[in-house]
């Protein structure tokens, strides 16, 4: 069998949304590409710091994280790439200009305001990544740290048409519904991620198989040719997937993979 590459987004793919864990049919199908000698690796918007525990239950190869602005293999860091400092600062004050909130996403934590937000999700970010032990260090307010993504909120009181128009040199922007969005540095995605290591292994595209479920895996979507979409994703990714597999928790890994006779 021609060893393939998998690239897996976490939450609604690997992670069940319903209980936050790794089915055990999707451990068992990871096991059994793996002995099939078969790469398998993360690829997510979340920035290193911030991959939950449960991931660790499987020894995968690599981990690319922040949108492909971070890319581990086994113990060896491959590329990393900050947001400078200076133009970092620069980027919350539009954001604040533009009367958003945000959390910033860096490889060592993530950064949160000080203030309560009006937006409840963001305090329900707060908590749940605290119970991870992040966010806790410094409040953005503060500043002396370096970050790779931003995540911010929008409402009525927002102008977040303008903010965009203000970060559109040097951001991606990815609508994750319910008037909150993703920015990525422009140069990295989840496809460039998927293409390093396509590089990096001498692979053909042909061998690449892709797993999905949201819009932030629009760009890998569109990158390979072998896509997977779980049995609840987000509409937009339809023109781009080849195969719909189960839900999560119906073992849609491992039925997706034995349709492809990766196991």
């Amino acid at each position: 069998m021609k060893r393939a590459i998998l690239f897996f987004d976490i939450d609604g793919t690997l992670l069940s949304d319903e209980t936050g864990k790794i089915p055990d049919s999707t451990l068992q199908a990871l096991t059994e590409a793996k002995k099939n000698g078969h790469l398998l690796f993360i690829n997510t918007g979340r920035t290193i710091c911030a991959l939950p525990k449960e991931l660790y239950r499987f020894d995968f190869d690599g981990y690319l994280c922040g949108c492909g602005s971070y890319l581990l293999f086994h113990d060896e860091v491959l590329l990393e790439r900050h947001i400078e400092e200076s133009l970092g600062r620069k980027y919350i004050e539009q954001m604040w200009e533009c009367n958003l909130d945000g959390v910033l996403e860096g490889t060592e934590d993530l950064y949160f305001p000080q203030a309560v937000s009006r937006f409840e999700q963001l305090e329900q970010g707060r908590i749940y990544f605290g119970e991870l032990g992040l966010g806790k260090k410094k409040y953005i307010e503060e500043g002396g740290f370096i970050y790779d993504k931003i995540f911010v909120y929008a409402d009525e009181q927002s102008d977040k048409e303008r903010f965009f128009e203000l970060m559109e040199d040097h951001f991606a922007v990815i609508d994750r519904g319910g008037n909150t969005y993703e920015l990525a540095q422009k140069s990295f995605s989840k496809a460039t991620a998927c293409e390093y290591m396509v590089q990096k292994f001498g692979a053909d595209k042909e061998d690449v198989y892709v797993f999905g479920d949201s819009m932030n895996d629009l760009s890998m979507f569109e990158y390979a040719v072998h896509t997977v979409a779980m049995g609840k994703h987000a509409p937009g990714l339809a023109p781009y997937t080849e195969f719909v597999t189960k839900t999560v928790e119906e073992g849609g890994i491992a039925w997706a993979m034995k349709h492809y006779g990766l196991i």
